[in-house]
């Protein structure tokens, strides 16, 4: 397939006005035909929640220069099925998520939206990738890794990927000199731990506002969150089958 040929589909969890998708819009206009589908306000931790009970807008828009692009009241998984039946009318050829403000290594690839939306693409059958900077601010300096998501996308253009799978992709905060390289990693074994701090509203009503902090359980050197710190590049080969496959004959021997 030519690259004038080539559609691609380019969505986040952050909204279509936040810098990280307007990188990786540029580098998706170096492969083919590009078109934004992203949410019109931040989705950041919805998962793979989908809207149900109540209507999803598509409105188009001209956030990007010379690319067709709409914003979607719903959430980044709403963005690949309305871009799928009612922009595209058919399958693209790669799904591009993010660039994400901030890391979705380890456990939190569960929670992500950027990578619901890779997830939704590869549900699909269609090669899909999520990219993540290890920086949760707005002025994030993205350009340091542009080089590798670029190397990435040409390579899984070039290879394609096994059916049911996707890329989880994150970048760790550093200068162009301070990135290492890629590594292909494993998910670490890293939880959130977390608790609620009981709080009262301006009229008295109680409330509860999340905390805790990120603790990586996993001393391998081959996961995710090691490639991260010691400035590598980490891709981890990720799918949707949850089946754990390795329990199946052991519950078979089960007496139910």
């Amino acid at each position: 397939m030519t690259q004038a040929k080539r559609s691609i589909l380019v969505t986040n969890d952050d909204g279509i006005t936040a810098p990280g998708i307007a990188h990786l819009v540029e580098v998706a206009k170096q492969f083919g035909n590009v078109v934004v589908v992203a949410p019109d306000s931040p989705q950041s931790g919805m998962g793979h929640a989908v809207t149900i009970s109540k209507p999803i807008r598509l409105e188009k828009v001209n956030e990007f220069e010379g690319v067709e692009s709409y914003q979607c009241s719903g959430t980044p998984a709403d963005c690949v099925k309305l871009a799928v039946d009612q922009v595209y009318h058919h399958k693209p050829d790669l799904i591009l998520s993010g660039i994400n403000h901030g890391s979705n290594a380890s456990i939190n690839v569960l929670y992500s939206g950027t990578m619901s939306a890779a997830v939704e693409g590869a549900i699909e059958g269609i090669p899909s990738i999520g990219f993540s900077l290890m920086d949760y601010a707005r002025n994030a300096n993205f350009l340091p890794g542009i080089p590798f998501i670029t190397s990435i996308v040409a390579s899984v253009i070039e290879n394609g990927l096994t059916d049911g799978t996707l890329l989880n992709v994150n970048i760790p905060v550093g200068e162009a000199h301070e990135l290492k390289g890629i590594k292909i990693c494993r998910q670490a074994k890293a939880k959130w731990d977390e608790n609620f701090e009981a709080r009262k509203d301006p009229h008295g009503r109680d409330y509860y506002w999340m905390v805790g902090n990120f603790n990586d359980y996993d001393h391998g050197h081959d996961t995710d969150l090691w490639a991260l710190k010691n400035k590598y590049v980490s891709i981890v080969p990720t799918q949707f089958d949850m089946t754990a496959h390795h329990m199946i004959g052991h519950l078979n021997t089960w007496e139910f």
